[in-house]
C-alpha cells in the first residue's frame, strides 16, 4: 500500500505541547474541532486528549507557509521543535490485510433553507450541540444561544430526521439509525445541566430507541425528565422577536399550533464522505446505492475485495456499541487469514523495573481531576487539590483537566520520578474503567501498581449532590482524605502467573455461537462448540431470508459443513453443561451429552446460548391456525404452505409483547422481518392487501429501504399506541381485526385470511450457567456485557464472553459479527502462553485458623480448602488458592476467627478510612 503522510511542520520526536507556541501565534481561524462555534491558532492540538498530543500547523491559514513572514512560534519553541521545511512523504506498506474504518461525514442542513438554519443563530446542528453541552467545548459545558445576547434559552426543540429518511430535498432514504438516542440524551442532558425550568420538546417521526436498555432510557426521558415527544414533521422554521424561533406544525389530532422556541436542535443524519467514496472506488471496493460499504450478511465486515475488511459508519450508519462489535469482529476477519504470520513480527515491550520501596517513609502524590463539567462544575476542584497538600504523608497535590488524557499520564508518570512519591492517591471518575488506567501509570513510572488508591468523586459525589456545591466539595475532601489514609497504609502486592489453556469453549450452537466458533478455529485453536439441541443453527433454522434477500438456508447449510469438516473444532450435540470449576485461562467444565458426562478443560468461555420468540397469550393466538408468530409464518413460506397462497389478506400487529411494562424493550428485529415479510407476501401474490399494525416502524439503517419499498408496492401501514391495541376477533369463523387508524381518527375494520404477530424476542434464561461462570444477568433476562459501549462482547468476569441473542436482540448480521467480535476478545487471551491474576486476593493465617471451614462452604469461587491432615506444617488449618480467589471479601468478612486478610483491602487499610471519614475538619 502507498501512503501519502501530510507534513505537520512539527518535529514529533521533539515536541513537548507545552504551548508556547499557539500562545504567540497570532493568526486565528474557524476550529473544525468545536464545529465552527469557536477559534483556534494555525498551530494547534486537535483537542485536549489528541494522540499523539502533538501540535501541528495548518498550512492554508499560517503566515509563515502562506507569505513567508512571521515565524513566531519557531523563535519561541525551547525544544526546536517547528520544521517549516517538511515535505509530503509517501509510505510503502507490506501489509497481509486492509480494515477500513473512515467514519462519516455529519449532514449538511445549509441546503435545507426551509429551516434558515445559515441565517438564523440560535438554529444548530446536533454536532454543534454536542460541543456546547462538553465539558471541553467553547462553552465548557454551559448551555448558551449563538445570537448576540448569548442567553440562556428557557425552551429547545429537536428536529428529528434532518438529512436521513429524506428524498424530497436530499438524497437520503436511509435512517441514520442514531440521531433519535442522541436527541434523546442531549435533551436530558440538557435538562441536567440547565435545570428543571428548561423545557425540551422533540419532534419526530417514529421514535428509534431499538438498542439494548435504550427503550428505557426513553421511558424515563419522556416520564422521569419531563421531556415532550410530538409526532410530526415540522415544515419551516420562522424568526420571531429576539432571535427567538417561531415553528407552525400539525399535531396528531389534525391541529395546527404555532409555537416559540428559544433555540432549535438539527438532529443531522450520517453520510458517506465524498473522499472515501472516491478511496473506495480506487481500491476497487463495491458500495451500495447510499455510497456505504456493500457487505453481505453472512460476512458483514468483509467488502468485495478478499482481504480487506470494514467497520464503523462507513459500513452503514450505526451507533457506538455496534460500531465496536464490528472493529472486533474486523479484527478477527483479518486474523483469520493472517493466523499463520501471528508473532513474527512481535515487539516486546521494555519492563521498566519495580522499585522497592520497603522501609521508605510514605509519600503521597494526590491528583484531582476537574473532568471538564463533569465533577468542576459541582466541585471546588482547585480547593480540594489545595485541602490534600495539609494531609499527612501527602509530597505533592495538584488538579488537573481531564487525568485519563495522555499528557496528563505522561506528567503523572515523570512527577512520580521527580517527587519521589511511592503511593498514588487519584480522585476522579469510576475505578470500574479507570483503575486500570492508573495502575498502568504507576508501573510506567516504576511502582507497584498495587501502591495506588482512587477516590470516585464523581459518581459518589459530583453527580448525586449537583444541587449542594459547597457540601458536594466538603464531601469530595472527606473522600480524598480516607483514600490517602488508605493508600499510606497499602503494600506492593505481586501476582500469580498462570500458564493458559488454548482451548475455547463455545456455548451455543446457533449462528452468533457458530460463527465464534469458526473465527477461533480459523485462526487456529481447538474450540468446542456444546449446544443443546440435536442440530446446529438454532433460530436461523426457522427464518426465510434476510433484509438484504439472502436465502438463509442456504447460508446456513454453508456455514454448518464449513463447521463440521473443520479439523479445530468439536461438535457436542444434545448436550448440557453440569459443572463449570476453574478461573481464566483453566476452565474445567462437567457436559452432559448424549447421556454420557465428559470433562472438557478449556481456556476460555463464549456465552452464545441464543433465545426464542415469546409464545403470545394474546390477539386470540393458539385459538385459530390463521393466526401466527411471525417464525411460524416464515416456516409456512419456506415450505409454500397452500394457506399462504390462497390468502387474499394478511395483517401483521406488531410489538407483541415488546415494548410491554413487564417487558420494556424492543426486539429490534421485529419491524424489519415484518416489512421484509409483507414484500414476499406481495411478492408471491401481488394483488394480496397487507397491513401492518405497528406503534414505531423501526427499520433502522439501509433497512430503511425495505419500508420505502414496501409502502410503494402497497403495504398500508396503520399505527397504534399501547393504551389503544388492535382487537381480534372471530366472527362467524371470519378473522376481524378493530383498531383506529391515526391519520383518519376513525375506526377501521379488516377482515384477514392470515394474521401474523411479531412476537418479543426472549433470551434463553439459563441461570445455572450464569452462575457457573459467575457472570451477571439483567431484569430482561440478558446478559450483562463489561461496558455497554467499550466492551459490548466480553464479560466483567476474566476469561468470559458473549454473542447473540443472549446479549440482546439482534438480526443475523449483527449476530455474525458479534461471534467473530467475542472470538477476537477471547483471542487476546488465548494468543499468550501466560497471564497474570490480581494481586488483591484472601490470605489466611494459619496461627489464628479455627479450622471451622465456614469459609471453604461460603466461598463462590471454591479459593479456600483444607491444608492435607498428613501436611508437615499447619495440617488441616484453611489456606486459599490465590489463583481461584477474586478478592470479593466474603471469606474475611464471614471468619469468626479473624484469621483471614484481603490483601489491598486490609482491616487496618478498612478503619483507617472509617476514621478518616468521621473525621472533623
Amino acid at each position: 500500500m502507498d501512503l501519502i503522510q501530510h507534513p505537520r511542520y512539527i518535529d514529533e520526536t521533539k515536541c513537548i505541547a507545552c504551548g508556547a507556541c499557539e500562545e504567540k501565534c497570532p493568526k486565528k481561524v474557524i476550529d473544525p474541532y468545536n464545529i465552527g462555534l469557536a477559534k483556534r491558532k494555525s498551530i494547534y492540538v486537535e483537542y485536549a486528549q489528541a494522540v499523539p498530543l502533538k501540535y501541528a500547523i495548518d498550512p492554508e491559514s499560517c503566515i509563515m507557509l502562506k507569505k513567508g513572514k512571521c515565524g513566531a512560534c519557531q523563535k519561541l519553541c525551547p525544544v526546536d521543535a517547528i520544521d517549516f521545511d517538511q515535505k509530503e512523504t509517501s509510505v510503502k506498506l507490506e501489509v497481509g490485510a486492509v480494515i477500513l474504518a473512515p467514519g462519516f461525514k455529519p449532514f449538511d442542513p445549509k441546503r435545507f433553507d426551509n429551516y434558515q438554519y445559515a441565517k438564523l443563530p440560535n438554529v444548530v446542528t446536533s454536532m454543534e450541540f454536542e460541543r456546547l453541552l462538553s465539558a471541553s467545548g467553547p462553552t465548557q459545558g454551559h448551555i448558551s444561544r449563538k445570537s448576540k445576547d448569548h442567553g440562556d434559552p428557557k425552551k429547545i426543540a429537536w428536529l428529528q430526521c434532518v438529512g436521513s429518511r429524506d428524498m424530497n430535498r436530499c438524497d437520503n432514504p436511509y435512517c441514520s439509525s442514531v440521531c433519535c438516542m442522541y436527541a434523546l440524551k442531549e435533551a436530558v442532558i440538557a435538562k441536567e445541566h440547565a435545570g428543571d425550568d428548561l423545557e425540551c420538546a422533540i419532534f419526530f417521526m417514529d421514535m428509534r430507541t431499538h438498542g439494548k436498555d435504550f427503550e428505557r432510557y426513553y421511558d424515563a426521558a419522556r416520564e422521569k425528565h419531563g421531556i415532550r415527544f410530538e409526532r410530526t414533521k415540522v415544515h419551516t422554521i420562522n424568526p420571531a422577536a429576539n432571535d427567538n424561533l417561531e415553528m407552525r406544525y400539525i399535531k396528531e389530532s389534525g391541529e395546527s399550533i404555532s409555537e416559540i422556541f428559544d433555540m432549535v436542535v438539527l438532529s443531522v443524519g450520517l453520510e458517506a464522505n465524498p473522499a472515501v467514496t472516491d478511496l473506495a472506488k480506487k481500491i476497487n471496493i463495491d458500495l451500495t446505492d447510499n455510497q456505504f460499504c456493500n457487505t453481505n450478511s453472512f460476512s458483514p465486515v468483509a467488502t468485495s475485495r478478499p482481504g480487506i475488511f470494514v467497520c464503523g459508519a462507513f459500513q452503514g450508519p450505526k451507533d457506538i456499541p455496534q460500531s465496536v462489535v464490528d472493529s472486533s469482529a474486523a479484527a478477527a476477519a483479518a486474523g483469520e487469514i493472517l493466523s499463520t504470520a501471528r508473532n513474527s513480527l512481535t515487539k516486546v515491550e521494555e519492563k521498566i523495573p519495580e522499585k522497592n520501596i520497603s522501609g521508605e517513609r510514605p509519600r503521597v502524590g494526590v491528583f484531582v481531576c476537574k473532568c471538564g463539567i463533569n465533577i468542576a462544575g459541582v466541585v471546588d476542584v482547585p480547593a480540594v487539590a489545595e485541602y490534600a497538600t495539609t494531609l499527612p504523608y501527602v509530597e505533592y497535590a495538584a488538579d488537573n483537566l481531564y487525568s485519563c488524557s495522555q499528557d496528563t499520564q505522561k506528567t503523572m508518570a515523570e512527577l512520580v520520578k521527580e517527587k519521589n512519591l511511592n503511593r498514588v492517591v487519584v480522585a476522579a471518575c469510576t475505578p470500574k474503567t479507570h483503575e486500570p488506567l492508573f495502575q498502568e501509570t504507576l508501573t510506567s513510572a516504576g511502582l507497584n501498581k498495587y501502591l495506588f488508591e482512587m477516590a470516585n468523586i464523581r459518581n459518589h459525589d459530583s453527580w448525586v449532590h449537583k444541587n449542594n456545591p459547597d457540601l458536594a466539595t466538603e464531601k469530595a475532601k472527606d473522600l480524598v482524605r480516607a483514600a490517602v489514609s488508605k493508600a499510606v497504609l497499602a503494600e506492593p502486592l505481586k501476582e500469580s502467573e498462570l500458564t493458559v489453556n488454548q482451548t475455547a469453549l463455545v456455548i451455543g450452537g446457533g449462528i452468533s455461537g457458530m460463527a465464534a466458533a469458526q473465527s477461533l478455529a480459523l485462526q487456529g485453536y481447538k474450540t468446542h462448540i456444546v449446544e443443546r439441541d440435536d442440530q446446529l443453527g438454532g433460530q436461523a433454522r426457522n427464518i426465510l431470508q434476510t433484509a438484504k434477500g439472502e436465502n438463509v438456508s442456504e447460508n446456513l447449510q454453508a456455514m454448518t459443513a464449513g463447521i463440521e469438516s473443520n479439523s479445530n473444532i468439536t461438535i457436542h450435540l444434545n448436550t448440557t453443561i453440569d459443572d463449570v470449576q476453574g478461573f481464566v485461562g483453566n476452565f474445567k467444565s462437567k457436559i452432559n451429552e448424549n447421556g454420557s458426562e465428559k470433562s472438557l478443560e478449556h481456556g476460555v468461555a463464549i456465552i452464545a446460548t441464543g433465545g426464542h420468540a415469546l409464545v403470545p397469550e394474546e390477539y386470540l393466538y393458539g385459538q385459530d391456525p390463521r393466526i401466527m408468530t411471525s417464525l411460524e409464518l416464515d416456516r409456512k413460506m419456506i415450505n409454500n404452505d397452500p394457506d399462504v397462497a390462497k390468502a387474499q389478506t394478511a395483517v401483521f400487529i406488531q410489538c407483541v409483547g415488546s415494548r410491554e411494562p413487564n417487558r420494556p424493550y424492543c426486539s429490534r428485529v421485529c419491524c424489519t422481518h415484518t416489512v421484509d415479510s409483507a414484500l414476499e407476501l406481495k411478492k408471491r401474490k401481488p394483488e394480496m392487501s397487507v397491513f401492518v399494525l405497528y406503534r414505531d416502524i423501526r427499520t433502522y439503517g439501509e433497512r430503511e429501504l425495505l419500508y420505502r419499498e414496501a409502502r410503494e408496492a402497497g403495504v398500508i401501514f396503520i399505527r397504534f399506541g399501547l393504551e389503544n391495541k388492535p382487537q381480534v376477533n372471530l366472527e362467524k369463523k371470519q378473522l376481524c381485526i378493530t383498531l383506529t387508524d391515526h391519520i383518519l381518527n376513525r375506526p377501521v375494520r379488516i377482515e384477514t385470511d392470515l394474521l401474523t404477530l411479531a412476537s418479543s424476542i426472549l433470551p434463553a434464561r439459563d441461570e445455572k450457567l450464569a452462575v457457573f461462570f459467575k457472570v451477571p444477568v439483567n431484569e430482561d433476562g440478558f446478559y450483562i456485557e463489561r461496558h455497554a459501549k467499550l466492551g459490548p462482547s466480553e464479560f466483567a468476569t476474566d476469561g468470559v464472553f458473549l454473542c447473540g441473542l443472549a446479549h440482546y436482540p439482534k438480526p443475523i448480521d449483527e449476530s455474525i459479527a458479534q461471534g467473530k467480535a467475542a472470538a477476537s476478545r477471547a483471542i487476546t487471551l488465548l494468543a499468550r502462553e501466560t497471564i497474570f491474576t490480581s494481586g488483591q486476593v484472601a490470605e489466611t493465617n494459619p496461627a489464628m485458623c479455627s479450622q471451622c471451614g465456614v469459609c471453604v462452604s461460603l466461598c463462590p469461587y471454591s479459593a479456600p480448602d483444607f491444608i492435607p491432615g498428613d501436611a508437615r506444617m499447619n495440617a488441616g488449618k484453611a489456606q486459599i488458592n490465590p489463583v481461584l480467589c477474586k478478592g470479593c471479601g466474603l471469606c474475611v468478612a464471614s471468619c469468626r476467627s479473624g484469621a483471614i486478610h484481603l490483601k489491598g483491602f486490609d482491616n487496618d487499610q478498612i478503619f483507617a478510612q472509617i476514621f478518616a471519614i468521621n473525621m472533623v475538619n
